[in-house]
This record gives C-alpha cells, structure tokens and sequence, in this order.
C-alpha cells in the first residue's frame, strides 16, 4: 500500500474558472463549510508571505503546490470535464463531500438508486444506511418498544386498565416510511440548495475519469467512491429464508417467534425490539457471552437484563442450516441441535462494503479480500483521480466518521488544504 500511495498524484484545480479565482486570491483563505458562497477575501497576501508564516509543507502538500503551479503555467495540457467531481452514492460521507465541494467552487455531481426502505442492486435512497435502513428507523422501533415496559412499570404508580394495550404494527411501519420519505426529501434539497447535481440510477466507472449512469456517460476530473456496505448473511443451507437488518425494519407482520443470530449491538438492539413488541425472542451467539470486546462488566449486565425480560439466550451455538416446514414455520440447526418453530430467522453478523459491479477490478483499483477498497492517509485509491470514504473503505464503519471522511476529502481536492481523516475520537 505505501508504494502504491507513494505514486498517487495528489489533487489539481479543477476547472479554468477555479484557477482565474486561484490567481487573484491568496493560496488560503477562510470558508465556512456551511456556507454556500466564497468569502471575499481579507487583505492580499503573497505567496512567499503565505508560505513563511506556516509551517513546513509536508510531501504530500509541496507536491500539490507544485502540480497546480505547473497546470497554471500550462505546463499540463488542460481538459475540460462534465464535473469537477462526481460522487457515486448519496449516503453520509457521500452526501458531506459533495456539499462541502460545491460550497468550495467546485462543480459536483451525485448519483444514487431510486429510494426503496431495503436496499438491493437497483433500489437504495439519498440518505444512505443510517438515515433509511439504520440508525433512524432503528429508533423509531426502539421508542415503539420502550412502551410496553412503561405499560408495566406504570401499574406501581398508580395506574390501571382493563385490558392490555394492543400495538398496530402496521400502523408504527406506515409511520416510519413516512418519516423516511421525508428525511431522503431533506437530504435532496440539502444537495440542490448547494447546487449539486442529483442523478438517479446506477453508476459504474468507465474509466480513471468518466462514470457511466445506466447509459449515459460523465466525465469528472475525480471520482468518489461512498457506496457503503450491505448486511451479510453467510452462506449455509436454507440461507435464502433468513433476513437481514434491512428487511427486519420494514417486515409486513411483526414476528411472532424470531430467532437472531449474532452476538454484538445490532443483534442485541433488534433483540430488545422485538422481545418489546411481545415477540418470542431467541438469539444465539457463537461465543460464551455477547458483546465481544466490551467491558466485562457490562456484557455479564446486558445479558441478565435482558434474560429477565424473557429473551432467551443460545451461547457457544453455530448455525448450520435453516430448514422450512410444509406450515411455513423456520428451524434453526446449530453444532448443538435444532430449534423449531420460528417465523422469522434474523442474521446480525456484520457487514460487507457494498463494491460488486462497479467496474473496479478493472481499473486496478485495489481492494482488500472482503472486497474494501484500499485508501491512502487522504482517503485516495491506487487510481490517483479516485477516491473512496466511509463504509466502503471499511475503515472506522460509523456515521460520524463517514462525515468526518468526507469533509476532509473537500479541503483536500478543493480548498487546497490537504487534510486527513482524524480518527482520535473514534477509536
């Protein structure tokens, strides 16, 4: 990787107009993210004042000086392109990038799959995974949940009903989706306002420049990739009538008797779900206890909390096959025996970055083995006009980071400010 990233070529100014600003403005200058216009600029500085009341330049910025220098004397011949990036995917770090480009000068082009609750190869939304298929919708069923055990505590002061409350299920579902319209309608007029260009379809790059969007071709002086990632269901028997965290947010009927298999956070969550909505909850675990990597404390706690709730747990049990009955009811086989009667079987074992068919192997963009795409300290792959940020790099997988990513890419390509990633905070 460091011999690969030894021969990236680092970000240009990206279109005549940009460097006729470039010219007449100091190297530097301040830019509020959240503004959409250029700030008029304080009092003219030269370059060599500019350059002595700073620091020492790294590598990496002396060799962004001098490529854009070059590109300005004409050293480079000059090629006119549709975008001066175009983002393929509209999630967090997709959607930061781009805004904070286009607030930058630059001229943006984003472009995502038709909104669906599930994702799949034709259908995902502008907001990506936490806003339609992750932390949003996760929480509007949590704050559904949280209701039954207020139910019960509320007898002991004081309360009383004659019958137990009846929950709708698909009532809380119709609400949700709607809530999800309304935020992908936010992140869409959050890109216009900025005046990014919003495309709908599949992109597939062509070319280390040119993205091909169901048909119709783009050309970008850099591409970024921010695809994220999709839940993954290994491969056993009868793989195919399990579900994963997408469809267990917009599921038709509520289950009656689930079993989830996976021992971190997300299979805990969506355990404390369901067994709130009144399902029969089992989760198995391949390890002794849940949270892997946790406090000890807190795993021994969680675990007994929610035992005394009713879930039921399954340790030191592997999935083997998932069977159905001619009654439509689910088994669940394990190295320890079979459970019967479930309507529904749940994995919550981990994600993959979301990079079939986007035409990367044959670019020779580098990717690891559970398909990441490989990055440098500037989040740019061995193809030097591309780059990639959030899930899909498989660095740090959380919302924060992603736009943290992106953010940091805009400085680089286009505030002359080579920034990387800071993950301090995140570890």
């Amino acid at each position: 990787m460091a011999a690969a990233a030894s021969s990236l070529t680092t970000p240009k100014l990206t279109s005549p107009s940009l460097q006729s600003l470039y010219r007449k403005l100091p190297l530097s200058f301040p830019l509020s993210p959240s503004s959409s216009f250029l700030p008029l600029p304080k009092t003219p500085t030269t370059t060599t004042t500019f350059l002595s009341s700073r620091r020492p330049l790294s590598h990496h910025q002396r060799r962004h000086l001098t490529t854009r220098a070059e590109a300005e004397n004409g050293a480079e011949p000059s090629r006119h392109y549709d975008f001066d990036l175009f983002t393929i995917g509209a999630g967090s770090g997709g959607v930061r990038a781009s805004r904070f480009a286009a607030n930058f000068g630059a001229s943006v082009a984003v472009c995502e799959l038709p909104f669906s609750t599930i994702s799949s190869e034709t259908t995902g939304g502008v907001g990506g995974t936490c806003v339609l298929r992750g932390c949003v919708p996760k929480k509007l069923l949590v704050y559904a949940s949280k209701y039954a055990h207020e139910f019960d505590e509320s007898r002991g002061f004081g309360w009383k009903y004659d019958s137990e409350p009846l929950h709708d299920w698909n009532t809380l579902m119709a609400h949700k989706n709607a809530e999800l319209q309304r935020l992908t309608g936010i992140y869409k007029h959050i890109l216009n306002n900025a005046g990014v260009t919003l495309i709908e379809g599949r992109g597939k790059i062509v070319d280390p420049h040119t993205v091909d969007v169901d048909g119709k071709l783009y050309s970008a002086r850099h591409i970024l990739i921010s695809v994220g990632g999709r839940p993954f269901i290994p491969d056993i028997p009868g793989s195919e009538y399990a579900i994963d965290s997408d469809a267990a947010l917009d599921l038709p009927s509520k289950p009656e008797k689930i079993a989830i298999v996976g021992g971190g956070y997300i299979a805990l969550e969506f355990a404390g779900i369901f067994n709130g909505l009144k399902s029969d909850v089992h989760v198995f675990i391949r390890q002794k206890k849940v949270l892997r990597g946790f406090d000890e404390e807190i795993r021994d706690f969680v675990a007994e909390q929610m035992s005394l709730r009713g879930i039921e747990f399954h340790t030191e049990e592997s999935p083997q096959a998932i069977i159905k009955s001619a009654d439509g009811s689910l088994s669940l086989k394990t190295n320890k025996g079979t459970v019967e009667g479930f309507s529904h079987v749940m994995f919550a074992t981990g994600r993959r970055p979301n990079t079939k068919n986007l035409g990367l192997e044959s670019l020779g963009v580098k990717m690891t083995n559970n398909g990441a795409i490989e990055v440098d300290e500037y989040s740019c792959t061995s193809v030097p006009s591309i780059w990639a940020v959030g899930d899909v790099t498989d660095r740090i997988n959380l919302t924060p980071v992603a736009l943290m990513e992106g953010g940091a890419l805009a400085k680089t390509l286009f505030q002359n400010e080579p920034t990387k990633p800071d993950y301090r905070y995140h570890q």
